[in-house]
């Protein structure tokens, strides 16, 4: 699983969809009008900005893709006003201007960033099914490494079945942001990306994650699809795939200002993303980083990948309890950085200030530090009946809050062989007084070409020491006996 933000140039992406132009209008609200219960705005600003599939379009642009788009629009001022917009990005436009046709317009209202009103303006919505503009898709899915729909519901994909069939017979892969409550009519899409509110008018509302889980996976198998990227805006995202366990991916975003076009990000970084030959899971942990960006600006908008870059080695982000997938791509990132990656292990039933500078001393060898940390019942045949004093969750809480510690990381196992032989940390540290040879996880870090590293722990200081202690039965310490963080 890789995280690292990819080299976006080479690729090709093909949009298709319903485009529109997004109209933001200033000003200041003073005073209500005598007419009505109503803020008059003396308008000082405007902006226009492609929406819609242009804004998916835009989204691809902005990270170096190249993208081509197919839509519909008007012979009037907006259509104009769009294409200027689209060429000026660098987007390959392929719109058709149909006489007589109302370019999809959204007019909004805003004062002090708060917006008043909305006014969309649109005539009845026109198919992408002409016969010249199946040809111009066509050939242009030649030349596409991956197949965007953007279905805002405005009638440009009511042929959505046949610019499927036409893409999956080409070879290419199809991602679908879909709209309205019958997802069959995306049949044998690859990928869909629907925002929480579209999947329960396919699937009924759902009480928690189990159920959604469920009701996601009988889509995928009811309508051939791959995958499923779920958006469900504070609770971030759950990427579904046949055969595969779910991956929930946290919500990143520190400041939610304006979630509109957020769906068109996630789509747009999704595709450009495994166009340049990300896999699933680190695709779609992408489309939630540069969704967390998104939603901090005004209106539609997109993300750079220095944006990206950014983001993704902050150095809060990411910190905390994570599960292993997860941890694989935070490890990714910030190998992609330079950092070395630190772990250790143990039980850390009851934490004491020998745990403490032995983390400290562990983080000193490098820039990450993650802690793998037995669960419960391993702990229970590890250490005997009456152990762990604290849970799992418990244990996992405190030392997340370490200022040493990055990454805690629970395991099943009574080693952390397996899970180390995926981390394949820098690193492996381990305190006591063991060879190198003698740790679980040695073998597989050495032959990835890291180093084992055995750190001396503080004498007067042990968990089992402090149990007996509490117990009544003072536990005389033993100098020669091999100690660990427990």
């Amino acid at each position: 699983m890789h995280i690292q933000i990819p080299n976006f140039d080479p690729t090709r992406i093909l949009v298709i969809g319903d485009v529109m132009l997004d109209r933001y209008w200033h000003g200041l609200t003073a005073r209500i009008s005598p007419e009505a219960p109503v803020p008059v705005v003396r308008i000082e600003q405007r902006e226009d900005r492609p929406g819609g599939a242009g804004n998916v379009a835009l989204n691809i642009a902005a990270l170096g893709g190249r993208v081509t788009l197919i839509g519909v629009i008007g012979d009037d001022e907006a259509g104009r006003i769009l294409s200027t917009r689209l060429e000026s990005a660098g987007i390959d436009s392929r719109l058709r201007t149909v006489p007589g046709y109302t370019t999809v317009t959204k007019l909004r209202v805003l004062s002090r960033h708060q917006q008043l009103i909305r006014l969309d303006f649109e005539g009845d919505g026109i198919g992408l099914d002409h016969p010249s503009l199946l040809d111009v898709y066509t050939t242009a899915l030649a030349q596409a490494d991956v197949v965007v729909l953007s279905d805002y519901g405005k009638g440009a994909l009511r042929n959505s079945v046949d610019l499927i069939h036409r893409a999956r017979a080409a070879g290419k892969r199809v991602l679908v942001d879909p709209q309205g409550r019958d997802f069959g009519i995306y049949r044998n899409a690859n990928i869909i990306t629907p925002n929480l509110a579209a999947f329960e008018a396919v699937v009924g509302p759902c009480r928690d994650e189990a159920e959604i889980v469920d009701k996601g996976m009988a889509l995928i198998r009811a309508y051939a699809f791959d995958a499923l990227l779920l958006t469900r805006g504070e609770q971030g995202m759950t990427l579904l795939r046949a055969g595969e366990t779910p991956l929930h991916l946290p919500a990143r975003a520190r400041e939610v200002y304006d979630v509109t076009g957020a769906g068109d990000t996630v789509i747009g970084v999704l595709a450009a993303a495994l166009a340049a030959g990300s896999d699933m899971p680190a695709a779609a942990a992408l489309a939630n980083l540069a969704a967390s960006l998104v939603v901090g600006k005004l209106g539609a908008a997109s993300v750079s990948v220095a944006e990206l870059h950014a983001a993704l080695h902050d150095g809060h982000a990411g910190r905390g309890i994570l599960g292993e997938d997860l941890l694989l791509l935070q490890v990714q990132a910030a190998r992609a950085q330079g950092d070395t990656i630190v772990m250790t292990n143990g039980c850390f039933d009851l934490l004491h200030a020998g745990h403490v500078s032995y983390l400290e001393r562990a983080r000193r060898l490098g820039q990450r530090l993650i802690v793998a940390v037995n669960d419960d019942a391993s702990v229970s045949r590890l250490k005997g009946a009456g152990r762990p004093i604290n849970s799992l969750e418990q244990r996992m809480a405190v030392l997340a809050g370490l200022a040493a510690v990055d990454w805690v990381v629970p395991f099943s196992e009574d080693t952390p062989a397996r899970l180390i032989g995926r981390v394949a940390p820098d690193i492996l540290v381990k305190g006591g007084d063991y060879h190198p040879q003698q740790i679980a996880g040695h073998d597989s870090v050495t032959r990835a070409g890291g180093q084992v590293v055995v750190l001396a722990l503080e004498a007067d200081c042990s968990t089992s020491r402090i149990i007996e202690s509490i117990r009544g039965r003072p536990q005389a310490i033993d100098p020669i006996k091999r100690r660990e963080p427990s």
